[in-house]
């Protein structure tokens, strides 16, 4: 087992990852920029070293800055975290050649999963189903004229690189498409300096279904159900559900085994989550991310395993310790994602917290790093707090979570803790009865 690792990441995270290696027994490095330099994580780490000033690009995408504090730290390790260097095929290259262990999967399988072309190529090569789309990257609009008019309309046009929502255009009909090719493009180009866009089947009212799976590098690989993300706005998530009100157990263990083998097919390594639409009882493979998810704790409450603490053991070589017919799901969770920011506008909101009380009592599960008086810097994602609650029931968690709302204090910014309020009060939520288009529905109503 590693006796130190790195941590190259920041906020809740960053501090996750460290409770994990501390209960294993395992010295924490955190590197952090000057404008995190009073972060949670910052202070509770065995070893800090600053690596750059705020902007993301100076400090925690600077790899040789993150490769030369692991060096004079003397770690054996370096954790990605989410976000930043996490899903960096070159990062997690750099990491290897320079004498650490990487806790995550291969660079070979982060490239090809970072990648949507290729990793529907080589998903569907295994089994898995994809939304009927284009074979490859599209590179004209005649081409895209052809393609949308086989697959039939609807179509989105989606950018090969990258995520959130950026390069993703939708064609109602032929005369759409050339606008929507050539913004899906632009946009690409713009966000993830690569132009490349391919096209596949709209649908009207999807949910969007992930399955977690665990791999040890040693040919075994287990699931731990799946979780919902279906309620999103602008393609980010907002609430996620563990086990989604959609599916039936017959539907879980297809599409779990479905996503469990393909990964052992595939030789894959760590955590991972693959990522599906699911609508009218078919299930149709979008992508695969080759790390940590921000809802993985919803997957926790519900199993009782710990995700993080595995991802570092089968980085250092061990052996899965169960099968699959040891994972057992006990009742139901939901994560509700608090973000510094206006629950009406979006606007951002940083600065300083005046008052900060997590609330409490059986069930309840609050990952965040903030604190009385710490500042929220300008800088970085928005996310402050995710709010996990669990019950045995989707009707306990669901009272539970308002009660928790009512009791959760964050001052001296705006937040979206009234807005997470508002939409458990909808009755769609309260019915299960929403798809990816629901949240956008709902505000456009307003």
């Amino acid at each position: 087992m590693f006796e130190k690792v790195l941590i190259a990441n920041r906020g809740e995270i960053a501090l996750r990852i460290h409770r994990a290696c501390r209960e294993m027994g395992i010295s924490t490095v955190v590197v952090h920029s000057t404008a995190d330099e009073d972060a949670m994580a910052v202070r509770l780490a065995d070893e800090a070293v600053c690596i750059g000033p705020p902007k993301s690009r100076d400090s925690y995408l600077n790899i040789p800055a993150i490769l030369s504090a692991a060096t004079i730290t003397g770690a054996d390790a370096i954790h990605p975290g989410i976000g930043f260097l996490a899903e960096n095929a070159q990062f997690a290259e750099m990491v290897e050649e320079h004498g650490f262990a990487f806790i995550g999967p291969t660079a070979e399988h982060i490239r090809i999963m970072g990648d949507k072309i290729a990793a529907k190529e080589a998903v569907s090569g295994v089994g898995l189903p994809v939304v009927p789309g284009s074979d490859g990257a599209v590179t004209s609009v005649e081409a895209a004229q052809t393609t949308a008019d086989e697959i039939g309309y609807p179509v989105l046009i989606k950018a090969t690189a990258g995520g959130g929502g950026r390069g993703m255009k939708i064609a109602n009909n032929a005369g759409e498409v050339a606008s929507a090719f050539s913004m899906a493009r632009s946009e690409a180009k713009a966000a993830f300096g690569d132009d490349s866009v391919y096209m596949e089947r709209y649908l009207g009212r999807p949910r969007h279904i992930e399955i977690q799976i665990l791999a040890d590098g040693h040919g075994n690989v287990v699931h731990f159900g799946e979780r919902d993300c279906s309620v999103q706005r602008r393609h980010q998530k907002v609430i996620e559900e563990a086990l989604p009100p959609a599916l039936n157990a017959e539907q879980r263990d297809l599409i779990g085994s479905l996503a469990a083998r393909t990964a052992q097919k595939l030789g894959y390594r760590g955590v991972g989550t693959m990522e599906f639409l699911y609508e009218d009882g078919e299930f149709f493979f979008i992508e695969m991310n080759t790390r940590l998810q921000v809802e993985h704790p919803i997957t926790e409450m519900i199993t009782g395993i710990d995700l993080v603490r595995e991802q570092i053991r089968v980085a250092a070589g061990a052996p899965l310790g169960y099968e699959q017919s040891d994972i057992e799901f006990n009742g139901h969770s939901i994560e509700c994602r608090v973000n510094a920011e206006d629950p009406e506008t979006f606007a951002p909101s940083p600065g300083r917290i005046r008052s900060f009380h997590a609330p409490g009592g059986l069930g309840i599960r609050v990952d965040s790093a903030l604190y009385d008086g710490y500042s929220v810097p300008p800088y970085y994602d928005s996310l402050i707090a995710k709010l996990i609650v669990h019950g045995a029931t989707r009707n306990e968690c669901l009272m539970r979570l308002r009660r928790a709302l009512e009791e959760f204090v964050i001052e001296g910014i705006s937040t979206t803790l009234p807005l997470h309020a508002r939409l458990i009060a909808e009755q769609d939520f309260v019915n299960g009865d929403y798809d990816i288009h629901w949240l956008e529905k709902l505000m456009q109503g307003d």
